[in-house]
């Protein structure tokens, strides 16, 4: 009995976290013993903490900043994403039009402002991520897809954006599918980035500015004691004037808080390193980061060695906004991904994830 192509693609698949699994990771650093004092504490030793430690010692550089992670540095969505960097703070910008229309311009500008002060961090720190401005590249695989992109570039053009409509041709010729019908390019407001390596980059950032950066230090409680904030952790604590909660998805330290929290998985594969050959029979030279306009849709990129990253259409939210290790892989999504793949890349038959 044959086993199908997209099925056989997997045999060998590994469950191991891409990014992550790199020779280059560092060590985790030690964890918090005894007491620590700070003027701010940072929960949570990914994007959103590491770039407040930072900035807040950029800032004035005599502050006391101390980060604590349950884990590693980046190890949870921080290092496990597609490494797509958009200037959206609307997470689209039909998105953002439909709900905030007046306030959208000034949105977009405050966006592109923080695109440009990312790549302006990576470059004063000299960090090592694969950083490109590739642009993104929305395609469409169905005509009313590509109705509604034609209409959606008609109204950025409006609000300043410089977007460009491909048709069949023009698409294909950027990147090479038979399921392309047109594409919306855009090719200022994306970048392509490593997370992992990333969020390396800005803890050594961090740690040579002065944070101290505690590793497998869970947080346990938050407590007030007097004009101070207290954090508890297994085998200490940090007092502190100010705490930041960088901790995203995961159960918030203050219960009022928990109700605006909402975790969703979304999955992705990661190919093999493709051949010449290969990479010649999909094109891909602009290496954009590339969306699909469905509903249900798949985002895709190169990694710095010539994978391709396919991931997205499924989200997943787990009754009772459940954040556990068994919820990190989910074979149905992925036997899913993977006919998805084959059938936008028919060319890459024979390709392994």
């Amino acid at each position: 009995m044959s086993t199908p192509r997209h099925l056989a693609a997997l045999r060998d698949a590994s469950p191991t976290p891409y990014w992550l699994d790199h020779p280059d990771r560092p060590a985790p650093g030690e964890a918090l013993v005894g007491a620590d004092e700070a003027d701010l504490i940072v929960v949570g030793a990914g994007f959103t903490g590491l770039w407040t430690a930072l900035l807040a010692k950029e800032e004035n550089p005599g502050r006391e900043v101390v980060v604590v992670e349950a884990d590693r540095v980046g190890e949870a969505a921080t290092g496990r994403n597609g490494g797509f960097v958009a200037a959206s703070l609307t997470h689209g910008f039909g998105n953002g039009l439909e709900r905030f229309p007046h306030e959208l311009d000034a949105l977009d500008r405050m966006g592109q402002q923080n695109l440009e002060e990312i790549e302006q961090t990576i470059t004063r720190y000299g960090i090592d991520c694969d950083w490109r401005r590739s642009g993104e590249l929305d395609v469409a695989v169905a005509p009313w897809q590509m109705e509604h992109l034609a209409e959606t570039a008609d109204v950025m053009i409006e609000h300043g954006h410089k977007v460009e409509v491909l048709d069949a041709e023009e698409v294909q010729a950027r990147v090479a599918s038979p399921t392309y019908v047109g594409g919306l390019f855009d090719a200022s407001s994306v970048a392509i980035v490593d997370p992992a390596r990333l969020a390396w980059g800005l803890a050594s950032a961090c740690r040579a500015a002065g944070v101290r950066i505690y590793e497998r230090t869970p947080a346990l409680d938050l407590r007030r004691e007097g004009a101070a904030m207290v954090l508890s952790t297994p085998y200490g604590q940090v007092s502190g004037r100010r705490v930041a909660l960088a901790t995203n998805a995961f159960k918030p330290l203050l219960r009022r808080i928990a109700h605006y929290i909402v975790p969703v998985y979304d999955y992705v594969l990661m190919t093999e390193p493709l051949s010449t050959e290969q990479k010649t029979a999909i094109g891909w030279e602009g290496r954009e980061g590339i969306g699909d306009a469905g509903n249900q849709f798949h985002y895709y990129r190169l990694s710095e060695d010539d994978r391709i990253l396919w991931g997205g259409y499924d989200a997943v939210y787990y009754f009772g906004s459940k954040v556990a290790p068994r919820y990190d892989q989910r074979p149905e999504t992925f036997a899913a991904l993977s006919d998805h793949f084959f059938a936008t890349f028919p060319q890459l038959d024979g390709v392994r994830f």
